[in-house]
Protein backbone atom coordinates (compact mmCIF):
# COMPACT_ATOMS: atom_id res chain seq x y z
CA UNK A 1 0.00 0.00 0.00
CA UNK A 2 1.45 3.28 -0.86
CA UNK A 3 1.74 6.43 1.60
CA UNK A 4 -1.00 8.69 0.24
CA UNK A 5 -3.76 5.42 0.78
CA UNK A 6 -3.11 5.45 4.64
CA UNK A 7 -4.54 6.53 7.27
CA UNK A 8 -3.34 8.77 10.34
CA UNK A 9 -3.24 5.91 12.33
CA UNK A 10 -1.84 3.66 9.29
CA UNK A 11 0.97 6.25 9.05
CA UNK A 12 1.77 6.32 12.61
CA UNK A 13 2.15 2.76 12.73
CA UNK A 14 5.16 3.02 9.71
CA UNK A 15 6.68 5.42 11.74
CA UNK A 16 6.35 3.49 15.15
CA UNK A 17 7.97 0.34 13.25
CA UNK A 18 10.72 2.15 12.75
CA UNK A 19 9.53 1.18 8.32
CA UNK A 20 9.43 5.36 7.38
CA UNK A 21 10.68 8.53 9.36
CA UNK A 22 8.23 11.27 9.70
CA UNK A 23 10.72 12.80 7.45
CA UNK A 24 10.21 10.54 4.79
CA UNK A 25 6.59 10.86 4.82
CA UNK A 26 6.39 14.46 5.22
CA UNK A 27 8.77 14.74 2.25
CA UNK A 28 6.20 12.43 0.38
CA UNK A 29 3.03 14.42 0.53
CA UNK A 30 5.34 17.52 -0.22
CA UNK A 31 6.17 15.94 -3.32
CA UNK A 32 2.84 14.63 -3.98
CA UNK A 33 1.54 18.06 -3.24
CA UNK A 34 3.82 19.70 -5.89
CA UNK A 35 2.53 17.47 -8.64
CA UNK A 36 -1.34 17.58 -8.22
CA UNK A 37 -2.26 20.74 -6.35
CA UNK A 38 -1.71 22.71 -9.72
CA UNK A 39 -4.75 21.29 -10.67
CA UNK A 40 -6.89 22.17 -7.95
CA UNK A 41 -5.19 25.21 -6.05
CA UNK A 42 -5.83 24.07 -2.79
CA UNK A 43 -3.72 26.20 -0.85
CA UNK A 44 -2.12 29.38 0.10
CA UNK A 45 0.72 28.76 1.33
CA UNK A 46 3.23 25.39 1.34
CA UNK A 47 6.08 24.62 4.06
CA UNK A 48 8.64 22.51 2.23
CA UNK A 49 11.42 22.86 4.08
CA UNK A 50 9.53 22.86 7.45
CA UNK A 51 11.97 20.46 9.03
CA UNK A 52 14.73 22.80 8.40
CA UNK A 53 13.17 25.90 9.59
CA UNK A 54 11.31 25.23 12.63
CA UNK A 55 12.73 23.75 15.68
CA UNK A 56 9.94 25.07 17.89
CA UNK A 57 8.00 22.32 16.79
CA UNK A 58 8.30 18.63 17.47
CA UNK A 59 7.46 17.21 13.65
CA UNK A 60 5.82 13.56 13.00
CA UNK A 61 2.53 13.65 10.32
CA UNK A 62 1.52 16.59 8.44
CA UNK A 63 -1.55 18.56 8.21
CA UNK A 64 -2.94 20.86 6.30
CA UNK A 65 -4.28 24.14 8.20
CA UNK A 66 -7.15 25.95 7.17
CA UNK A 67 -6.31 29.84 6.82
CA UNK A 68 -8.20 30.62 9.88
CA UNK A 69 -6.20 29.05 12.60
CA UNK A 70 -3.13 31.38 14.09
CA UNK A 71 0.40 30.40 13.43
CA UNK A 72 3.11 32.04 15.35
CA UNK A 73 4.93 33.62 12.29
CA UNK A 74 2.84 32.47 9.63
CA UNK A 75 0.67 34.72 7.44
CA UNK A 76 -2.92 33.42 8.21
CA UNK A 77 -5.32 35.92 6.38
CA UNK A 78 -8.49 34.20 6.49
CA UNK A 79 -7.99 34.14 2.55
CA UNK A 80 -9.08 38.04 2.77
CA UNK A 81 -6.80 41.23 1.42
CA UNK A 82 -7.99 43.15 4.68
CA UNK A 83 -4.91 40.57 6.39
CA UNK A 84 -3.16 39.59 3.43
CA UNK A 85 -0.06 40.33 5.28
CA UNK A 86 -1.02 39.24 9.21
CA UNK A 87 1.18 37.23 10.87
CA UNK A 88 0.23 36.20 14.46
CA UNK A 89 2.54 36.38 17.13
CA UNK A 90 1.05 33.00 18.65
CA UNK A 91 -0.48 29.91 18.00
CA UNK A 92 -3.98 28.87 18.36
CA UNK A 93 -5.01 26.22 20.89
CA UNK A 94 -5.47 23.60 18.08
CA UNK A 95 -2.34 24.06 16.76
CA UNK A 96 -0.47 24.77 20.12
CA UNK A 97 -2.62 21.00 21.32
CA UNK A 98 -1.42 18.94 18.06
CA UNK A 99 1.77 20.39 18.08
CA UNK A 100 2.88 19.39 21.53
CA UNK A 101 1.73 15.23 19.96
CA UNK A 102 3.59 16.10 16.92
CA UNK A 103 1.65 16.69 14.73
CA UNK A 104 2.73 19.38 11.66
CA UNK A 105 1.34 21.97 9.67
CA UNK A 106 2.41 21.60 5.79
CA UNK A 107 0.96 24.87 4.90
CA UNK A 108 -2.40 26.84 4.83
CA UNK A 109 -5.51 25.63 2.75
CA UNK A 110 -7.60 28.10 0.64
CA UNK A 111 -11.10 28.79 2.25
CA UNK A 112 -13.89 31.50 1.31
CA UNK A 113 -13.03 34.90 2.77
CA UNK A 114 -13.38 34.44 6.94
CA UNK A 115 -15.05 31.34 6.17
CA UNK A 116 -18.26 33.02 4.64
CA UNK A 117 -19.18 31.46 2.02
CA UNK A 118 -20.78 27.97 0.54
CA UNK A 119 -18.48 27.07 -2.77
CA UNK A 120 -15.22 28.89 -2.20
CA UNK A 121 -15.93 31.71 -4.83
CA UNK A 122 -15.93 34.33 -2.01
CA UNK A 123 -11.88 33.85 -1.55
CA UNK A 124 -9.92 37.21 -2.23
CA UNK A 125 -7.07 34.88 -3.67
CA UNK A 126 -7.58 31.41 -6.60
CA UNK A 127 -10.30 29.33 -7.05
CA UNK A 128 -10.16 25.34 -5.29
CA UNK A 129 -11.22 23.28 -7.96
CA UNK A 130 -13.08 19.94 -6.72
CA UNK A 131 -10.80 16.54 -7.68
CA UNK A 132 -13.89 14.97 -8.99
CA UNK A 133 -14.20 17.44 -11.62
CA UNK A 134 -12.37 20.56 -12.13
CA UNK A 135 -15.46 22.09 -13.72
CA UNK A 136 -17.23 21.66 -10.60
CA UNK A 137 -17.06 23.54 -6.68
CA UNK A 138 -15.39 22.04 -4.03
CA UNK A 139 -17.72 23.38 -1.77
CA UNK A 140 -17.13 25.92 1.11
CA UNK A 141 -16.37 27.64 3.32
CA UNK A 142 -13.08 25.02 3.98
CA UNK A 143 -12.43 24.55 0.74
CA UNK A 144 -8.63 23.80 0.22
CA UNK A 145 -9.07 21.44 3.09
CA UNK A 146 -11.62 18.74 1.67
CA UNK A 147 -10.10 19.19 -1.44
CA UNK A 148 -6.58 18.11 -0.89
CA UNK A 149 -7.51 15.23 1.51
CA UNK A 150 -10.02 14.27 -1.14
CA UNK A 151 -6.87 14.42 -3.54
CA UNK A 152 -5.13 12.62 -1.30
CA UNK A 153 -2.49 15.08 -0.70
CA UNK A 154 -2.22 15.01 2.47
CA UNK A 155 -3.70 12.46 5.56
CA UNK A 156 -5.98 15.03 7.38
CA UNK A 157 -6.65 18.52 7.60
CA UNK A 158 -7.86 21.23 9.82
CA UNK A 159 -11.25 22.91 9.07
CA UNK A 160 -13.88 25.53 10.60
CA UNK A 161 -17.56 24.52 11.25
CA UNK A 162 -20.27 27.50 11.62
CA UNK A 163 -23.21 26.53 9.61
CA UNK A 164 -21.67 24.15 7.38
CA UNK A 165 -18.06 25.20 6.38
CA UNK A 166 -16.57 21.61 7.03
CA UNK A 167 -19.92 19.47 6.59
CA UNK A 168 -20.32 20.77 2.81
CA UNK A 169 -17.48 20.59 1.53
CA UNK A 170 -16.41 16.96 3.15
CA UNK A 171 -19.95 15.81 1.34
CA UNK A 172 -18.89 17.21 -2.11
CA UNK A 173 -15.25 16.34 -2.31
CA UNK A 174 -15.65 12.73 -0.72
CA UNK A 175 -13.93 13.05 2.45
CA UNK A 176 -14.76 12.28 6.25
CA UNK A 177 -15.63 15.42 8.53
CA UNK A 178 -16.35 15.47 12.30
CA UNK A 179 -17.35 18.66 14.39
CA UNK A 180 -17.18 17.81 17.93
CA UNK A 181 -19.92 19.27 20.53
CA UNK A 182 -19.91 23.37 20.49
CA UNK A 183 -17.73 23.97 23.35
CA UNK A 184 -15.38 20.68 23.24
CA UNK A 185 -12.70 21.76 20.68
CA UNK A 186 -11.64 25.78 22.18
CA UNK A 187 -11.80 28.51 20.02
CA UNK A 188 -9.05 30.67 20.65
CA UNK A 189 -6.75 31.86 17.98
CA UNK A 190 -9.06 31.06 15.16
CA UNK A 191 -10.50 33.96 13.67
CA UNK A 192 -13.72 34.37 14.90
CA UNK A 193 -16.82 34.71 12.55
CA UNK A 194 -20.19 33.56 14.20
CA UNK A 195 -18.57 32.82 17.61
CA UNK A 196 -21.90 31.24 19.34
CA UNK A 197 -21.56 28.89 16.07
CA UNK A 198 -18.16 28.56 15.34
CA UNK A 199 -16.45 24.85 15.78
CA UNK A 200 -12.99 23.63 15.06
CA UNK A 201 -13.29 20.31 13.22
CA UNK A 202 -11.43 17.72 10.86
CA UNK A 203 -11.34 16.46 7.35
CA UNK A 204 -9.93 13.09 7.28
CA UNK A 205 -9.89 9.48 5.39
CA UNK A 206 -11.46 7.46 8.54
CA UNK A 207 -13.91 7.95 11.10
CA UNK A 208 -11.33 6.44 13.55
CA UNK A 209 -8.77 9.14 12.37
CA UNK A 210 -11.43 11.88 13.22
CA UNK A 211 -11.67 9.88 16.74
CA UNK A 212 -7.65 10.25 16.62
CA UNK A 213 -7.73 14.02 15.87
CA UNK A 214 -10.48 14.50 18.33
CA UNK A 215 -8.90 13.14 21.62
CA UNK A 216 -5.49 15.33 21.13
CA UNK A 217 -7.49 18.72 20.19
CA UNK A 218 -10.44 18.50 23.02
CA UNK A 219 -10.42 19.95 26.10
CA UNK A 220 -11.05 23.05 29.02
CA UNK A 221 -9.48 25.96 27.60
CA UNK A 222 -8.35 29.07 30.41
CA UNK A 223 -8.30 31.36 27.17
CA UNK A 224 -11.90 30.61 25.72
CA UNK A 225 -14.87 30.41 28.44
CA UNK A 226 -17.09 28.42 26.30
CA UNK A 227 -15.19 25.35 26.18
CA UNK A 228 -16.57 22.57 28.25
CA UNK A 229 -14.26 22.22 31.38
CA UNK A 230 -12.67 18.22 30.83
CA UNK A 231 -11.66 16.54 28.63
CA UNK A 232 -12.99 13.65 26.48
CA UNK A 233 -11.24 10.70 25.49
CA UNK A 234 -12.88 7.68 23.28
CA UNK A 235 -12.93 4.34 24.37
CA UNK A 236 -11.06 1.91 22.26
CA UNK A 237 -12.97 -0.39 22.72
CA UNK A 238 -15.50 0.49 20.49
CA UNK A 239 -13.83 -0.12 17.52
CA UNK A 240 -14.36 -3.88 18.06
CA UNK A 241 -18.46 -3.17 17.22
CA UNK A 242 -19.21 -5.29 14.31
CA UNK A 243 -22.89 -4.23 13.93
CA UNK A 244 -25.33 -2.22 14.96
CA UNK A 245 -27.81 -3.85 17.22
CA UNK A 246 -29.83 -2.42 19.80
CA UNK A 247 -29.02 1.39 18.08
CA UNK A 248 -32.32 2.90 17.83
CA UNK A 249 -31.60 5.39 14.85
CA UNK A 250 -34.39 8.14 12.97
CA UNK A 251 -34.78 9.74 10.11
CA UNK A 252 -36.17 12.84 9.92
CA UNK A 253 -38.58 12.92 7.01
CA UNK A 254 -38.60 16.96 6.65
CA UNK A 255 -34.91 16.10 5.77
CA UNK A 256 -35.96 14.38 2.61
CA UNK A 257 -38.65 16.31 1.41
CA UNK A 258 -38.91 18.09 -1.91
CA UNK A 259 -35.30 19.80 -3.06
CA UNK A 260 -33.30 17.22 -2.53
CA UNK A 261 -32.38 15.61 -5.45
CA UNK A 262 -33.82 12.22 -6.74
CA UNK A 263 -30.59 10.24 -7.11
CA UNK A 264 -28.79 11.14 -4.02
CA UNK A 265 -32.16 10.61 -2.18
CA UNK A 266 -31.83 7.24 -3.53
CA UNK A 267 -28.03 6.51 -2.59
CA UNK A 268 -28.80 7.75 0.86
CA UNK A 269 -32.13 5.30 1.05
CA UNK A 270 -29.33 2.50 0.13
CA UNK A 271 -27.59 3.43 3.27
CA UNK A 272 -30.01 3.47 5.45
CA UNK A 273 -31.12 -0.08 4.25
CA UNK A 274 -27.34 -0.94 4.75
CA UNK A 275 -28.04 0.20 8.90
CA UNK A 276 -31.09 -1.56 9.08
CA UNK A 277 -29.22 -4.60 7.78
CA UNK A 278 -26.32 -4.33 10.72
CA UNK A 279 -29.86 -4.77 13.12
CA UNK A 280 -30.01 -0.78 13.95
CA UNK A 281 -34.13 -0.33 14.26
CA UNK A 282 -34.98 2.67 11.86
CA UNK A 283 -37.98 4.95 12.19
CA UNK A 284 -38.82 8.22 10.79
CA UNK A 285 -39.31 10.95 12.87
CA UNK A 286 -40.50 14.65 12.32
CA UNK A 287 -38.57 17.63 13.37
CA UNK A 288 -40.57 20.50 12.59
CA UNK A 289 -38.96 23.87 13.51
CA UNK A 290 -36.16 22.40 10.43
CA UNK A 291 -37.76 24.42 8.32
CA UNK A 292 -37.36 27.56 10.16
CA UNK A 293 -33.24 26.88 10.82
CA UNK A 294 -32.09 28.91 8.04
CA UNK A 295 -34.30 31.96 8.51
CA UNK A 296 -33.26 31.72 12.40
CA UNK A 297 -29.15 31.74 11.20
CA UNK A 298 -29.34 34.30 8.67
CA UNK A 299 -30.34 36.82 11.52
CA UNK A 300 -28.24 35.08 14.18
CA UNK A 301 -24.91 34.71 12.27
CA UNK A 302 -25.15 38.16 10.62
CA UNK A 303 -25.48 39.75 13.41
CA UNK A 304 -22.47 38.32 15.56
CA UNK A 305 -20.17 38.57 12.13
CA UNK A 306 -21.32 42.51 12.61
CA UNK A 307 -19.92 42.67 15.83
CA UNK A 308 -16.57 40.27 15.53
CA UNK A 309 -15.44 42.56 12.16
CA UNK A 310 -15.95 45.75 13.26
CA UNK A 311 -12.48 45.86 14.48
CA UNK A 312 -11.45 45.24 10.67
CA UNK A 313 -10.95 49.00 10.17
CA UNK A 314 -6.95 49.34 9.73
CA UNK A 315 -7.02 51.51 12.80
CA UNK A 316 -6.28 48.71 14.87
CA UNK A 317 -4.99 46.24 12.79
CA UNK A 318 -6.10 45.06 8.97
CA UNK A 319 -5.93 46.78 5.31
CA UNK A 320 -5.34 50.40 4.75
CA UNK A 321 -6.87 51.92 1.13
CA UNK A 322 -4.84 54.36 -0.94
CA UNK A 323 -7.50 56.29 -1.41
CA UNK A 324 -7.33 59.75 -0.47
CA UNK A 325 -10.25 60.82 2.18
CA UNK A 326 -10.81 63.68 4.46
CA UNK A 327 -12.98 62.02 7.44
CA UNK A 328 -12.79 59.16 9.52
CA UNK A 329 -15.59 57.68 8.34
CA UNK A 330 -14.98 58.07 4.78
CA UNK A 331 -11.24 56.10 5.55
CA UNK A 332 -12.77 53.36 7.62
CA UNK A 333 -15.68 52.74 4.37
CA UNK A 334 -12.55 52.94 2.20
CA UNK A 335 -10.71 50.08 4.46
CA UNK A 336 -13.75 48.39 4.24
CA UNK A 337 -15.31 48.53 0.60
CA UNK A 338 -11.83 47.81 -0.98
CA UNK A 339 -10.55 44.81 1.01
CA UNK A 340 -13.53 43.00 1.86
CA UNK A 341 -15.74 40.79 -0.78
CA UNK A 342 -19.54 41.20 -1.00
CA UNK A 343 -20.74 38.56 1.08
CA UNK A 344 -18.60 39.73 4.17
CA UNK A 345 -20.39 43.03 2.98
CA UNK A 346 -23.97 41.84 3.32
CA UNK A 347 -23.78 39.82 6.23
CA UNK A 348 -22.20 42.98 7.66
CA UNK A 349 -25.10 44.90 7.03
CA UNK A 350 -28.49 42.29 7.62
CA UNK A 351 -25.97 41.83 11.30
CA UNK A 352 -26.21 45.72 11.82
CA UNK A 353 -29.54 46.05 10.82
CA UNK A 354 -31.06 43.04 12.91
CA UNK A 355 -28.98 44.14 16.15
CA UNK A 356 -30.54 48.24 15.53
CA UNK A 357 -32.25 49.16 18.33
CA UNK A 358 -35.42 49.62 15.76
CA UNK A 359 -35.31 45.81 14.76
CA UNK A 360 -33.27 44.28 17.42
CA UNK A 361 -37.06 42.84 19.24
CA UNK A 362 -38.58 42.10 15.56
CA UNK A 363 -36.00 39.85 14.48
CA UNK A 364 -32.45 39.15 16.42
CA UNK A 365 -35.02 37.99 19.64
CA UNK A 366 -37.32 36.41 17.36
CA UNK A 367 -34.64 34.43 16.15
CA UNK A 368 -32.53 33.06 19.17
CA UNK A 369 -36.35 32.09 20.38
CA UNK A 370 -36.38 29.86 17.08
CA UNK A 371 -32.91 28.41 18.13
CA UNK A 372 -34.44 27.78 21.40
CA UNK A 373 -37.28 25.58 19.72
CA UNK A 374 -34.76 24.17 17.08
CA UNK A 375 -32.51 22.83 20.29
CA UNK A 376 -36.02 21.81 21.68
CA UNK A 377 -36.32 19.81 18.85
CA UNK A 378 -32.99 18.00 18.71
CA UNK A 379 -33.72 17.22 22.89
CA UNK A 380 -37.25 15.21 22.54
CA UNK A 381 -36.06 13.13 19.84
CA UNK A 382 -33.01 12.04 21.39
CA UNK A 383 -35.01 11.28 24.64
CA UNK A 384 -36.07 7.97 22.83
CA UNK A 385 -33.27 7.68 19.40
CA UNK A 386 -29.21 7.19 19.50
CA UNK A 387 -28.17 8.98 16.19
CA UNK A 388 -30.34 10.89 13.16
CA UNK A 389 -29.05 9.93 9.91
CA UNK A 390 -29.80 12.85 6.80
CA UNK A 391 -28.42 14.10 3.95
CA UNK A 392 -25.41 16.88 4.20
CA UNK A 393 -26.35 18.68 1.06
CA UNK A 394 -29.40 18.40 -1.32
CA UNK A 395 -27.31 17.63 -4.03
CA UNK A 396 -23.94 16.60 -5.09
CA UNK A 397 -21.33 19.12 -6.15
CA UNK A 398 -23.14 21.18 -8.44
CA UNK A 399 -20.72 23.57 -11.67
CA UNK A 400 -19.08 26.31 -10.73
CA UNK A 401 -21.15 29.49 -11.33
CA UNK A 402 -23.88 27.44 -12.02
CA UNK A 403 -25.81 29.35 -8.67
CA UNK A 404 -23.29 32.40 -8.07
CA UNK A 405 -26.16 34.55 -8.91
CA UNK A 406 -28.85 34.02 -6.32
CA UNK A 407 -27.56 34.08 -2.88
CA UNK A 408 -30.72 32.40 -1.95
CA UNK A 409 -29.93 29.01 -3.77
CA UNK A 410 -26.84 29.18 -2.24
CA UNK A 411 -28.40 29.62 1.35
CA UNK A 412 -30.97 27.02 0.63
CA UNK A 413 -28.41 24.47 -0.03
CA UNK A 414 -27.08 24.49 3.68
CA UNK A 415 -30.70 23.79 4.79
CA UNK A 416 -29.39 19.81 6.26
CA UNK A 417 -26.66 21.44 8.03
CA UNK A 418 -27.53 24.71 9.75
CA UNK A 419 -30.16 22.95 12.74
CA UNK A 420 -27.07 20.58 13.79
CA UNK A 421 -25.12 24.14 14.09
CA UNK A 422 -28.13 25.97 16.07
CA UNK A 423 -28.31 23.06 18.33
CA UNK A 424 -24.66 22.64 19.22
CA UNK A 425 -24.33 18.80 18.03
CA UNK A 426 -21.97 16.78 17.23
CA UNK A 427 -21.51 15.22 13.94
CA UNK A 428 -19.88 13.14 11.50
CA UNK A 429 -19.83 11.46 7.60
CA UNK A 430 -19.41 8.60 6.04
CA UNK A 431 -19.51 7.25 2.38
CA UNK A 432 -22.62 6.22 1.16
CA UNK A 433 -22.07 5.66 -3.10
CA UNK A 434 -21.84 7.83 -5.93
CA UNK A 435 -24.41 9.81 -8.32
CA UNK A 436 -23.65 10.01 -11.61
CA UNK A 437 -24.31 14.11 -13.55
CA UNK A 438 -22.63 15.23 -17.30
CA UNK A 439 -20.23 11.78 -16.80
CA UNK A 440 -19.19 12.92 -13.86
CA UNK A 441 -18.85 10.50 -10.89
CA UNK A 442 -19.95 13.05 -7.71
CA UNK A 443 -19.39 11.07 -4.26
CA UNK A 444 -22.23 10.95 -1.66
CA UNK A 445 -22.16 10.78 1.93
CA UNK A 446 -24.35 10.60 4.85
CA UNK A 447 -24.43 12.59 8.31
CA UNK A 448 -24.91 11.14 11.60
CA UNK A 449 -25.87 13.23 14.83
CA UNK A 450 -25.87 12.08 18.16
CA UNK A 451 -26.95 14.09 21.43
CA UNK A 452 -24.74 16.61 22.89
CA UNK A 453 -21.35 15.30 24.48
CA UNK A 454 -22.62 12.08 22.96
CA UNK A 455 -19.19 11.49 20.42
CA UNK A 456 -18.46 7.86 21.63
CA UNK A 457 -21.77 6.93 20.32
CA UNK A 458 -21.16 8.95 17.20
CA UNK A 459 -17.99 7.38 16.47
CA UNK A 460 -18.90 3.88 17.49
CA UNK A 461 -22.22 4.02 14.95
CA UNK A 462 -19.79 5.28 12.35
CA UNK A 463 -17.13 2.88 12.00
CA UNK A 464 -19.31 -0.05 11.75
CA UNK A 465 -21.22 1.34 9.11
CA UNK A 466 -18.04 2.24 7.79
CA UNK A 467 -16.22 -0.71 8.19
CA UNK A 468 -19.50 -2.53 6.61
CA UNK A 469 -20.25 -0.41 3.53
CA UNK A 470 -16.58 -0.42 2.35
CA UNK A 471 -16.67 2.61 0.31
CA UNK A 472 -12.92 3.87 1.27
CA UNK A 473 -11.15 2.20 -1.60
CA UNK A 474 -13.09 3.80 -3.92
CA UNK A 475 -12.62 7.22 -2.72
CA UNK A 476 -9.85 8.61 -4.42
CA UNK A 477 -10.52 10.56 -7.71
CA UNK A 478 -9.23 9.72 -11.28
CA UNK A 479 -6.03 11.42 -12.09
CA UNK A 480 -4.78 11.52 -8.61
CA UNK A 481 -4.17 7.60 -8.12
CA UNK A 482 -0.86 7.62 -8.89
Amino acid sequence: MKMKDMSLEELLELIESWEKTSEEIFEYFSKRIEKYDPKLNSFLSHNKNWFQSSEWILKWLPLWVKDIFSEKGIITSGASKMLENFKPPFDSTIIERLSEEWMSSIGKTNMDEFAMGTTWENSDFWNTLNPWGTNRIPGGSSSGSAAAVAAWLVPAALGTDTGWSVRQPAFLCGVVWFKPTYGRNSRFGVHAMASSLDCPATFTKTVKDSALLYNLMNGEDERDATTIPWKDTIDKDIWNSQDLKWKKIWVPKEYFDEGLDSNVKETIQKAISKMEELWAEIKEISLPMTKYGITAYYILCPAEVATNFSRLDWLRYGYKSETPSNWIDEMYQNNRWESLWSEIQRRTIIGNYVLSAWFYDAYFTKAAQIRTLIIEDFDEAFKEVDAIVAPCSPEAAWKIWEKSDDPMKMYLADAYTIPASLAGLPGISVPCGFVEDDWDKLPVWIQILTPRLEEQRLFEIANVYEQAAGWREQMIPEGFED
